[in-house]
Parts: structure tokens; C-alpha cells; sequence
């Protein structure tokens, strides 16, 4: 590998608060730092992603910039003591595809403390079929039982915004734990993909988006995986069982938070935060090793789509419509 070995990118420029897509050929000197070089064969496409591509919300303060929050590839250099060439790595978090050029490309270079060795049991096809998506629904379960959620408790575990990518891997997991599932969605046609995935109850959307007319309602769901926020995150705890937790993961209904303290003071709800982006390494890797344990390949096969680079721009646009569901991976040439 030479500085001046090519690759295929999509890059990001701006002029005049506009953002403009293109596809270049580029080489590894213009990579940004790190000291390690991978050869990227797979990427995928996050909600987060097509706010980046359409250059939504600012999440991009630097151009020119190549988007793509995930990836997973083979070590071409290193500098780095933990990492050969030749191995097998998977990122997510730290800011990659924003602050950092992502996985929109033939080539990444990053900080070797933010790549984890694939996981033993899963393809680097399958750790983007989980990617971003998956790694943070198995971050936000494994919160839930920390905090006292076991399959052992009569009951069922919400899930809002199920038919997206976190919530679809965060259905696939709970059922396969022993949970009883209620998945959230506006979405009449994911009804079958859902109950596919394990499922059990199909709850409207529009249920959550109507708060109680007191500040807490009935007492229904033993835990919950939040990926709205807003108004549906203020029912759902809202409507908590006593002591339970909600992992609250997404924000695409707004940061918005319309509450009161009763759900904490007069029952005892948990909210617990998940973040994926600054995950610490020893929660990254435990959560990658149960999930290539704990999911099962034909289910993660069933919710991915698998797509090409130049497939990006369009499915950007798609995805910040609600047009996607479940996972799509995006191959890189």
C-alpha cells in the first residue's frame, strides 16, 4: 500500500450553506490522521447518515468530508501494537462519518482505540447488517437488565420505533432473550415484518403519541427501548410499571421532553441514556460479543437490504422519509 494507491469515495462539499454529493477517486494521502488504515468493504445506512448526506442539522462542520457514520473492513497499515495487517476490525462511534471521515469509501484511517476486532461467529457483512443499528439496540438491553429487566418478569417490553433499525435488532433481541415484545410503529405494512421478527403485540404510534390526561396513566410495560423521544418518550414513562426502565436511544421526534417528576418520585421509573458514540472499549466489546451470541443469523438476514455505493444519495433521502426498514448495508467497492 502506497500513498498513492486510489479509491472510490463519496464526498461532501459545501458552498453557500448548501451541500452537494459527488463520487471522486481518491488517494491515501489525502486521508485524514490515525494509525490505522483499513480497506473498507462494508458500511450501512443510519438515520443519522441521511441527515449527514442532505446536510441537515450540522452535524458536519468541515468539508470537503466523506460521510458514513460505520464500517467494517481488513487492516491494510498499523502503527498500532493491537492491530496487524490483515485483521479483521468493525467501528462505530467516535464521531466517524462527522467530526471524522467514515465508511463512504475505499479507504478510512482512524485511532486504533476506536476499532474493535470483529466478532467471532459473525461475517464483516454481518457486523454491518447490525452495525451502528445493532450495536446500539444490544447497548440499550443490556442497560434494561443492569437495571433489573429479566424474562423472568410478567410482562411486555416496549419497543417505539420499531420498524427502524435500532428498534428492529432491539425486537429480534428481546424475543430471542424471552421477552414479550410490543412493537411500536405508523407503519401498517411492517405489522408482518415485526411480528417476523418476534413480536408479539402490535402498538399504533399514534397510542403513544397521545399522553395520559394525568401525569401518569396505566401502568403497562416492564421496560422499554425508545428511539423517538418527544411527545412518545413522555408517554412511555408516563405508562412504566413500578421501578422499571426506559433506554432511551434516538432522537427523531425531537429533543423535546413534555413530563413531570411523578414517573420518578411515584414510581420509581429509571431513564437511562444510551450512548453509542462514546462508548467505552470494554462495554463496546461485550456488547458485540452477546449479540453475535445472542441474535440468530436467519433473523438478521431477514431485516437487511443490501446495497451499492452509488445507492447512497437516493437512500438518504429515503430514509429521513420513513421509506427504509430493518438494516441496509451499503457494499463499497
Amino acid at each position: 500500500m502506497t500513498d498513492t494507491d486510489t479509491f472510490d469515495a463519496l464526498v461532501l462539499t459545501e458552498a453557500d450553506g448548501a451541500v452537494s454529493q459527488a463520487f471522486e477517486t481518491l488517494t491515501n494521502d489525502q486521508l485524514p490522521e490515525g494509525d490505522v488504515t483499513v480497506r473498507v468493504q462494508y458500511s450501512t445506512m443510519n438515520y443519522k447518515d441521511g441527515m449527514v448526506v442532505n446536510g441537515i442539522g450540522r452535524l458536519v462542520r468541515t468539508y470537503p468530508h466523506v460521510p458514513g457514520v460505520d464500517f467494517s473492513g481488513v487492516v491494510e497499515a498499523s502503527d498500532s501494537p493491537d492491530f496487524a495487517v490483515g485483521d479483521e476490525v468493525v467501528l462505530t462511534g467516535w464521531r466517524v462519518g462527522e467530526a471524522h471521515w467514515g465508511g463512504y469509501a475505499g479507504r478510512a484511517r482512524v485511532k486504533s482505540d476506536w476499532l474493535v476486532k470483529k466478532p467471532a461467529g459473525l461475517s464483516l457483512k454481518q457486523t454491518m447488517a447490525l452495525g451502528t443499528a445493532g450495536f446500539t439496540a444490544m447497548l440499550a438491553v443490556n442497560r434494561l437488565e443492569e437495571m433489573g429487566l429479566s424474562p423472568n418478569i410478567d410482562g411486555e417490553v416496549l419497543v417505539t420505533g420499531a420498524a427502524g433499525g435500532v428498534g428492529s435488532v432491539a425486537v429480534a433481541i428481546l424475543a430471542k432473550l424471552g421477552y414479550t415484545v410490543a412493537a411500536s410503529t405508523g407503519r401498517a405494512e411492517t405489522h408482518d415484518y415485526l411480528k417476523g421478527l418476534g413480536a408479539s403485540v402490535i402498538v399504533d404510534r399514534e397510542e403513544l403519541s397521545t399522553p395520559p390526561k394525568g401525569p401518569l396513566g396505566k401502568e403497562r410495560w416492564i421496560g422499554a427501548v425508545d428511539n423517538v423521544g418527544a411527545d412518545t418518550l413522555g408517554t412511555v414513562l408516563a405508562t412504566m410499571q413500578y421501578n422499571a426502565t426506559v433506554a432511551a436511544v434516538g432522537l427523531a421526534g425531537g429533543p423535546g421532553l413534555k413530563t413531570t417528576v411523578l414517573p420518578f418520585l411515584l414510581r420509581g421509573v429509571n431513564l437511562c441514556g444510551i450512548d453509542s458514540v462514546m462508548c467505552p472499549k470494554p462495554k463496546r466489546i461485550a456488547a458485540w460479543t452477546r449479540i453475535a451470541d445472542v441474535l440468530p443469523l436467519d433473523i438478521l438476514d431477514s431485516l437487511t437490504t443490501t446495497k451499492a455505493l452509488s445507492d447512497v444519495p437516493s437512500l438518504a433521502s429515503d430514509i429521513l422519509k420513513g421509506q427504509v426498514k430493518g438494516r441496509t448495508v451499503i457494499e463499497i467497492p
